[in-house]
């Protein structure tokens, strides 16, 4: 995909072109091979029990024959951006830079599109390392309306997903978790200036984000549990494949059997001929 010894176009103008991270061409791995075949086992096990702390998932590898002590587990879902999910009442402090906002959605009713949107991040395993992937996904059509890869957590690869899904119309309300990524001022401002109402769930609360937490179930079960992604590129084209099948084709009970697509833009129209 990048040609380092190209004639004619440097490194930078070929990102530019292929629209992709400078940073994804250098990507290389900082995790012996032991690491990542524990980080494989904790994400598919995260997966089935995302309420498990550090300490369950050490005793969940060791039963699995990989003995593993906690202080190890505790490090590797760190570099995951795992943490358990249930409420507790001990809640770490936000940053003092990052302003926290009120969770907007408790007893809300969903009626609509575009009433309100959410983003979240997971984890993406590939054969010699890991992404990280976010998505901004509609509440009510379950249209993921975009998604982005990064080697890192930094925030630049979510604000960027979030000027793409704005491209689509805006929503009343849009929320994440309480990640560093999403109290960033240039993710929050972002929102601000399009007048979009800020919402955040409790730590440890994923249950207030439950649309996107379906929405990795379905993904690496139906995807990524079935591959062995060989590099980056792999990964993003074979992603962008499945979230094409999960919005345009894949049918969703919950939506009366119909996809996100359908809904998402068949409502929307006529939500907007009436306004």
């Amino acid at each position: 995909m990048i040609d380092k010894e190209h004639p004619s176009l440097s490194i930078t103008r070929q990102v530019e072109l292929l629209d992709i991270s400078r940073s994804t061409v250098y990507y290389q791995p900082a995790t012996n091979q032991q690491d990542l075949q524990l980080m494989r086992l904790i994400d598919e096990q995260y997966t089935k029990t995302p309420f498990y702390g550090s300490r369950r998932m050490a005793k969940e590898l060791t039963r699995k024959g990989h003995h593993v002590n906690r202080k190890r587990v505790q490090r590797l879902m760190r570099l995951m951006g795992l943490e358990a999910i249930y409420p507790r009442p001990n809640l770490s402090r936000a940053h003092p830079d990052h302003i926290i906002y009120p969770y907007l959605l408790k007893d809300v009713e969903i009626t609509r599109p575009n009433q309100v949107w959410s983003a979240d991040i997971t984890y993406i395993r590939l054969k010699q390392g890991w992404l990280y992937l976010v998505a901004v996904m509609d509440w009510y059509s379950r249209y993921v309306l975009s998604w982005e890869l990064s080697t890192s957590l930094k925030s630049d690869f979510c604000v960027k997903a979030l000027e793409k899904a704005l491209t689509f119309g805006k929503p009343d309300i849009f929320n994440t978790d309480q990640g560093a990524q999403f109290t960033s001022s240039d993710f929050t401002s972002t929102l601000k200036a399009q007048g979009i109402k800020i919402s955040m769930d409790g730590r440890g609360r994923a249950i207030d984000n439950i649309f996107t937490e379906r929405l990795w179930r379905s993904l690496k079960y139906e995807e990524v549990y079935l591959h062995e992604y060989a590099s980056v590129k792999e990964a993003r084209e074979t992603i962008a494949k499945y979230f094409t099948f999960y919005n345009q084709e894949r049918l969703h009970q919950s939506l009366n059997y119909s996809t996100p697509e359908e809904v998402h833009f068949t409502l929307s129209q006529s939500i907007f001929k009436v306004a």
